[in-house]
């Protein structure tokens, strides 16, 4: 019987799965799952909720592509502060004339205890730091090619937003991909059969241009047949 396939540990091979560090830790499965109420915003399952979120957003963007990101924040500062100022103006004004000791308007939130615990602060610093981490890792791994059709593909993914930005600028592209979460999960849970399918077309062909790709590479191994 013939030996077990070898393969280069400078080229391996990606298509068809997710890419894995080295230790064995898959990567496609990487991550915590998308958080219900997440889940729940971007599929509309509140329609009130959504759509004041989703409206928001995109008038800020929307704003910021008008305006510089200071006359943005400036003038929602002085939005809020009008609407407050304003409210605690008017309810000073009806006590007065009432005669009433309602208090201030603002009392119930002003008791609010907004302090961040120490503790909740190293669980989030915590957290981020897992993420910096497992980014730093990627990036060395991509950037000292250990996997050199994972660089290859960064390549090609960076040298086609060239095209992009050369196109868009980061404002725009940041409202269509707001268009887009709010928009796309509501299509596929709608076509979901008739978009797997085509995805599924889809990836049999990258599989196969990558493999044929990985064939041509130096340094790759061919599987010798039992």
């Amino acid at each position: 019987m013939a030996e077990p396939a070898t393969q280069s540990p400078y080229i391996s091979s990606s298509a068809g799965g997710g890419s894995s560090e080295p230790g064995g830790r898959d990567l496609k499965g990487a991550g915590s799952p998308q958080p219900c109420a997440v889940r729940d915003l971007v599929f509309w399952r509140d329609v009130k909720k959504t759509g004041l979120v989703f409206s928001t957003t995109l008038i800020l963007l929307l704003s910021l592509a008008a305006f510089s990101v200071i006359s943005v924040i400036s003038y929602l500062i002085l939005a809020l502060l009008s609407v407050t100022i304003s409210f605690r103006v008017y309810k000073s004004v009806i006590q007065a004339v009432q005669k009433s000791e309602e208090g201030h308007p603002f009392k119930a939130y002003l008791d609010v205890d907004v302090a961040l615990s120490s503790e909740a602060f190293h669980n989030y610093v915590s957290s981020a730091m897992g993420h910096i981490n497992h980014a730093l890792k990627l990036i060395v791994r991509l950037f000292l090619v250990e996997d050199l059709v994972d660089s290859l593909k960064l390549a090609v993914v960076m040298w086609l937003m060239t095209y992009v930005g050369a196109i868009f600028n980061g404002i725009t592209l940041l409202i269509l991909a707001e268009l887009l979460v709010f928009s796309a999960p509501v299509v596929y849970e709608k076509y979901k059969t008739q978009i797997d399918h085509y995805v599924g077309i889809a990836r049999e062909q990258i599989k196969s241009v990558v493999t044929k790709i990985q064939a041509k590479l130096p340094g790759v191994v061919k599987k010798k047949a039992e």
